[in-house]
């Protein structure tokens, strides 16, 4: 049989556990026997359509390099927002990644991200087969926001998890010193999903219980109530510290970013996010002392508090993306089925990509109290197994050493292959 290629790329956002599904999509090319060459597309399904590539096979060919690469936060080729049209109605774009495919001599193509990229993957995997191209296409689950359905969770979201925990565990030491009455509201990532916020709750312990309340996107949020929770907290404690998804939308279902603006004493808009509305809320109404801290992207790829669970798992989502295609799987996208909590078991499975693209999943509304601001034991006993163990960084100059993305910066890319 002649021996063909492999193809991978990332996309979305980024995370810090996205390089080590790309690192056992490499190992896993390199071992298997059936690929010659594992291609690195630059940018997403973009680096495709333009031809931009890297020899992964031959620049990961040390295992220290990729050791360093499953380290390394965010996307080692690259990312693209770049959504693909109705082929139906705009042909030239897949006519374009066929004809590289072809000229590659790519027999398996492995997309890395979430639900955009999925999409990409739905649709490259419905042309190929219109057309009978025979070209397994593997989509390969990557999102901090653990919004893909059809699996338990998804590679990037435990670290996030466990960098959200972490903080607002500092937060707690930092606001608790205090004995004026105060309230620090923490917003969140997560649109229409609220993970990110739930995954607040594992900084509790024995002698912090903070955050004190939760909100998240998947019920409804009211001002008047929200207020009524921060009174009743502070008749208990001096420091009250919210966690609050940025995608809380009223009985209306519009986003509370999106309602009215409000104004200064001066009159003047005050165009904010849901963190800051929250504050002037607060400061107007109940008259304590309040902030609001936006974490922002700093939650998406934080290797330092990477989570050792999530790092692995992602490796081995990689790995096994290759299998799926080594035995003819194609418009597929890995998956882990949970076994047990305690002790924290998985296997991996795939899911028809149909099923997956263009879907959310969101947190059951069961693992939400009755009052909606705070989570159920249920979602600490999902989210616990996700956050544990730690990554051992190497450290060059006092800061973490990670692979060269000269690549990504320079317009001219030393090494690339451009068709």
């Amino acid at each position: 049989m002649k021996s063909v290629n492999c193809m991978v790329a990332q996309s979305g956002g980024p995370t810090a556990a996205i390089n080590a599904s790309l690192a056992g999509v490499i190992q896993a090319a390199a071992v298997s026997g059936k690929y010659q060459i594992c291609y690195g597309a630059v940018n997403g399904i973009t680096g495709v359509l333009s031809g931009k590539y890297l020899d992964l096979s031959e620049i990961f060919k040390e295992t220290d390099r990729l050791e360093k690469l499953k380290n390394t936060p965010a996307m080692f080729l690259g990312s693209s927002r770049y959504k693909l049209p109705d082929a139906e109605k705009e042909e030239e774009p897949y006519r374009v990644i066929f004809e590289q495919f072809q000229e590659k001599n790519i027999g398996a193509f492995f997309l890395i991200g979430g639900n955009d990229s999925m999409d990409t993957v739905l649709k490259l995997s419905d042309y190929a087969g219109k057309h009978g191209i025979d070209i397994r296409i593997i989509g390969v689950p990557k999102t901090i926001d653990n919004d893909l359905c059809c699996t338990d969770h998804t590679p990037g979201f435990g670290s996030a998890a466990k960098y959200i925990a972490a903080t607002i565990l500092d937060i707690a030491h930092d606001t608790f010193i205090y004995s004026v009455k105060s309230v620090t509201i923490v917003e969140l990532m997560g649109r229409d999903s609220g993970w990110l916020t739930a995954a607040s709750v594992l900084a509790r312990n024995s002698y912090n219980d903070a955050p004190h309340l939760i909100y998240l996107p998947e019920v409804p949020f009211s001002t008047e109530q929200f207020l009524e929770d921060v009174k009743e907290q502070l008749q208990v404690r001096n420091n009250v510290i919210v966690a609050v998804s940025e995608g809380i939308r009223n009985d209306k279902g519009v986003y509370l970013s999106m309602e009215q603006p409000s104004a200064d004493t001066f009159g003047h808009m005050q165009l904010s996010g849901v963190g800051k509305k929250l504050e002037i809320l607060v400061k107007e109404k109940l008259g304590v002392k309040v902030r609001s801290i936006e974490v922002s992207v700093l939650q998406r790829c934080a290797a330092h508090l990477a989570s050792e669970t999530d790092q692995r798992e992602a490796f081995e989502q990689g790995q096994h993306a290759v299998a799926l295609a080594a035995e003819g799987k194609t418009a597929v996208m890995v998956a882990v089925r949970r076994l047990a909590d305690q002790p924290y078991r998985i296997q991996y499975e795939y899911e028809e990509i149909g099923k997956i693209a263009n879907e959310v999943k969101t947190v059951p509304v069961e693992w939400i109290t009755e009052h909606k601001n705070d989570v159920k034991a249920e979602l600490l006993a999902y989210l616990s197994p996700l956050i544990q163990g730690e990554i051992e960084l190497s450290y060059q100059n006092g800061l973490p050493d990670y692979m060269d993305i000269t690549h990504l910066i320079r317009e001219s890319i030393p090494g690339t292959q451009t068709s």
